[in-house]
This record gives structure tokens, C-alpha cells and sequence, in this order.
């Protein structure tokens, strides 16, 4: 699975009450919880997230609370993908079990410019590269039966699947 998109940066440790501040928490709903992504660190930002936006994080994106709602909200707001160092380890099994691509890359992506600069991800061969420069990242791929979760939808409908043989 392929897709583009344009990047919106933040940095290290985004804990989940900075992806969705638990004064949301009274819904569970993607699209209601997408309304008030991130607004605690760029007030604009549900304004300029458009579907098939790239999230782009330090290291320990999703630390803190175990809540499901902070992958809930990015995929509510359409984000494709969120890229990152590394992933606070709840945030990882929310984010697949919800159907959410999330990538690991050790390479330093703070210096693409928000709103402006698109990647291409290559989720089975975990390539990023840079669309207005050509550069190349590497990121670890899925295993084959966690592209199969994503592509699913998430947990949910890898186990339908799964039972419907």
C-alpha cells in the first residue's frame, strides 16, 4: 500500500492529552474528537488537517495515558499516516488495533515544513521519500498480518475476516 501526503511536524514526547486534551473525552466519536486534535499545541491545527495528511513525530509520539481516544482523533481528522522516531508502546497497539498506519523512522524528518512539504510512504517496503526533493527515508515495514490488520480497518475487522474464513 501506497500513499501521499502533506506533513504536519511536532516534536518529542506528544502525550496524548496534547493529541486530545481529556476535557474531549466525553465522546468517543473519530469525526467529534478530530474537531479538537492537537488544538492544545496549535489552536488552528483542526482548520488545516485535510484527509490523507501526514502526522510527523519525535521520539515517544503518544506517551501517557492508555487512551484509545488520541489514535481515534487522528484518524477522525483523515490523517493517514503518523511517522515518527519512535511510539509511546500503548499508543502503537491503539493505533493498529484502530486501523491506524503508523511508521517508526530513525531518520530526522523535523525539517520538513508543515502544510507545505508532501511524502509518498511505501507502507510494504517501508520507503518515505520526499516529493519535492527526492530524498529517501527508511522505515521499519509492517509484517505481512500487520498490513492485514490496517488494511482490515484494525483489529476488529482482521477477527470478522478472520471468522467469515
Amino acid at each position: 500500500m501506497k500513499l501521499e501526503g502533506k506533513v504536519w511536524s511536532f516534536g518529542d514526547n506528544i502525550d496524548t492529552d496534547a493529541i486530545i486534551a481529556a476535557r474531549y473525552l466525553s465522546t468517543s466519536d473519530p469525526v467529534k474528537l478530530a474537531e479538537h486534535l492537537m488544538e492544545d499545541i496549535r489552536p488552528d491545527f483542526p482548520g488545516l488537517v485535510e484527509k490523507g495528511d501526514i502526522l510527523i513525530g519525535g521520539q515517544n509520539f503518544g506517551c501517557g495515558s492508555s487512551r484509545e481516544h488520541a489514535p481515534l482523533a487522528i484518524k477522525g481528522a483523515g490523517v493517514s499516516c503518523v511517522i515518527a522516531r519512535s511510539f509511546a508502546r500503548i499508543f502503537y497497539r491503539n493505533a493498529i488495533n484502530i486501523g491506524l498506519p503508523i511508521l517508526e523512522c530513525s531518520d530526522d524528518l523535523s525539517h520538513l515544513q508543515p502544510g507545505q512539504d508532501r511524502l509518498q510512504v511505501d507502507f510494504e517496503e517501508g520507503i518515505i521519500t520526499h516529493l519535492e526533493t527526492g530524498d529517501i527515508y527508511k522505515a521499519a515495514p509492517f509484517p505481512p498480518f500487520m498490513q492485514e490488520i490496517i488494511n482490515l480497518g484494525g483489529l476488529v475487522g482482521y477477527v470478522k475476516n478472520r471468522i467469515k474464513g
